[in-house]
This record gives C-alpha cells, structure tokens and sequence, in this order.
C-alpha cells in the first residue's frame, strides 16, 4: 500500500465528492453509513487508516491497534452532492457516536479510536463547522464536543478482510456506541 488522500479503490464518479470520518472502530462506522445513505446518494465507502505519523512506511491493523502510529480507524465516504448533502452525512456522524468522550467509544479506547472529521478541501469546513456549531447546540448542550476537525493528510486501505466486514460477518463485534441519537445527551 502507498500512501495517498484518496483511497485507490473507492468508487467515484465524476461529480462524486469526498469526506473522511473516524468515529470509533471502522466496522461499525462503515455499517452505520451504508445502511442510512444506500441508494441515497452514496457512492461508495471504504474503511481505512487516517492522518497517522508520516513516513512510517506500509500501515496495518496490527500496528494502528498499538496506538503508535496515531493513525485513526476511518472510513471515506464518495457521495452525490446532489443527491445527498454534506450537512446530512456530518449531521449523522455526530449522532452515531459520542463525539463528546476523548480517543474513545464505548470499550474501544485509544487515539486510533478518537473522532475525526478530515474534511477535502474548505467547502467542507464551512459545512463541518455549522453543523457542529448546531449540533453542540441541539444534542450535546451539556457537553463539549472533542471531535477533531482537520484536512486529510493521509489515508491507506485497510485490508481486505475489513472492508464491509459486518456484512460480511453479521454477528462480528460491533460498538455498543454506534447508534443514530434521536435525543439530547443527558
């Protein structure tokens, strides 16, 4: 594997655009976003490894589970801007995890755990930081949201065997934490 912004495999098109998020363990994010957005405008989805340390050669599982090379279990996401909004795949991602807890979800601890929005260029700030700003307001009002807000640097593959790994492995561990909040955070 080589490293790069876009994931080599992900299918895109030409009006495709692209966002990167981490949000706790890549299966559970991955399932969570093909079952709210297929045939709604998504296009793809691969899960991977994101903004680690540079120069620290091929990444895998193995490596990214010690938490030493920073980098984060993601997923990213090529989507139809007509069809499906930005604001509508930020708003889930707050909703779908605990944004609010540090390098965590749930048993799953560690920065390769951490939550991430790795936004492709600075239309995707501008959204990014609306909908955060609303969604602090809205589901999170007694707790800060830690998320971290930053370009993609760097992304790799995951293996093969992780890719949709929860469709493939129906009963395979999944995050109690990863859940679309239909309420305020108490």
């Amino acid at each position: 594997m080589s490293p790069s912004v876009v994931s080599p495999t992900l299918k895109t098109t030409t009006t495709s655009k692209l966002i990167t998020l981490a949000a706790g363990c890549f299966w559970g994010v991955e399932k969570v976003f093909q079952k709210q957005f297929a045939g709604k405008g998504l296009v793809d989805v691969k899960v991977g490894y994101a903004n680690g340390k540079p120069n620290i050669g091929d990444v895998n599982y193995r490596q990214v589970c010690t938490g030493e090379t920073e980098f984060a279990e993601s997923i990213q996401i090529a989507y139809e801007p007509s069809t499906l909004k930005l604001d509508d795949i930020i708003d889930i991602f707050f909703r779908m995890h605990d944004p609010t807890t540090l390098n965590s979800q749930g048993a799953d601890i560690g920065t390769q755990y951490r939550s991430v929005i790795m936004t492709h260029n600075d239309e995707d700030l501008t959204v990014v930081t609306a909908v955060q700003e609303r969604i602090q307001k809205t589901f999170y009002p007694n707790h800060k949201i830690v998320t971290y807000v930053e370009p993609i640097k760097v992304w790799y593959d995951a293996e093969d065997y992780h890719q949709k790994y929860l469709q493939k492995n129906p009963t395979g561990y999944e995050c109690a934490n990863h859940f679309i909040r239909t309420e305020p955070k108490k």
